[in-house]
């Protein structure tokens, strides 16, 4: 095929393909938007479990959440609270500590170095501005640990 034609057939093909993407992000009113508005999606929600049992018996606190009708990202700012599904973090303050951390991923959270006794781990689904949108609280004791024998 002489080159002239392969370059003229790969323009014709190359415009094509806008044209098609192009027609993609026009509005068609009879199929829905791919993407929800914010105001018609549902309320978060956030279900926290109690602490693992063998862990939380070694003073390792590991708490497993899920959160649903939003996803845990680390992504902050006004622009992605116009993101839809949902992006928020956790917000995460252990017995009414003034402190807080943010936590960004959808892994577990793990707390050590707790003294024994009673202790509660504050979970706030929190939007990119930072704004409250649902919370719970988990409650656990940390038992008392034995020291591990020194082999002898």
């Amino acid at each position: 095929m002489p080159l002239a034609l392969a370059n003229a057939l790969t323009l014709a093909l190359g415009v094509l393909i806008c044209a098609a993407a192009s027609a993609q992000g026009e509005a068609d009113p009879h199929h829905p938007p791919a993407i929800l508005p914010l105001e018609s999606e549902t309320v978060p929600a956030l279900i926290a479990y109690p602490p693992l049992v063998e862990p939380l018996a070694r003073g390792v606190v590991i708490i497993q959440y899920r959160a649903e009708h939003a996803r845990i990202m680390p992504v902050f700012g006004k622009a992605a609270v116009e993101v839809s599904p949902r992006l928020a973090h956790l917000h995460v303050t252990v017995d009414d500590w003034q402190g807080t951390w943010a936590h960004t991923s959808e892994d577990p959270i793990i707390l050590v170095g707790l003294i024994p006794g009673a202790h509660k781990v504050l979970l706030e689904v929190a939007d990119p501005t930072h704004k409250i949108l649902t919370r719970t609280t988990v409650n656990f004791v940390v038992p008392e640990t034995k020291p591990i024998a020194a082999a002898h």
